[in-house]
């Protein structure tokens, strides 16, 4: 097992952690049903909720308040955070996976909703996204290049409703 920083690319020298294969989705929403998206700096153009993996240790509600935190700004704990029982798998693209040990190739995602009564402004962390946009949620799941994270959001009508 490396130790070395997590964002150290293949081929650099430099030491990274190696993420577990486990991650959770944070669809954060209000009551409204507008849905914050993140643009990847990464990937211009590629949108989605808070996503991030598990620390070692860690709940995973607790990787879901700390990736809200780092991704966004927002103390997840002042807010009604829910997990969804709701898990997904799916492969680890291709130019992503040497962040991961040899052979990982897939990742189970625990999808989460996090609901604020209204849009507020978010602080992004520079090397992870560009920008955010609060959406409706149907232009959300549609800009999201992620079909669980489309998924997740297309249930949130019956997951607010409920």
């Amino acid at each position: 097992m490396s130790t070395e920083p997590r964002d150290a690319p293949p081929g650099t020298g430099a030491l990274r952690k190696l993420k577990i294969p486990v991650s959770v989705l944070v669809v954060i929403h209000t009551r409204r049903l507008e849905v914050l998206l993140l643009e990847r700096a990464d990937h211009p153009g590629y949108w989605q909720s808070v996503t991030g993996s598990q620390d070692r240790g860690e709940t995973l509600e607790q990787t879901a308040v700390r990736e809200v935190g780092e991704e966004t700004g927002l103390d997840a704990r002042a807010y009604l955070l829910n997990n969804w029982n709701l898990i997904n798998r799916y492969e680890i693209f291709p130019e992503w996976r040497w962040r991961y040990g040899p052979g990982v190739t897939e990742n189970t995602e625990h999808v989460f909703g996090l609901e604020l009564p209204e849009t507020v402004p978010v602080r992004l962390a520079a090397r992870e996204h560009l920008s955010y946009a609060w959406l409706p949620w149907q232009q959300a799941a549609e800009r999201c290049f992620s079909w669980s994270n489309a998924a997740a959001i297309r249930a949130l009508p019956q997951r607010v409703a409920s």
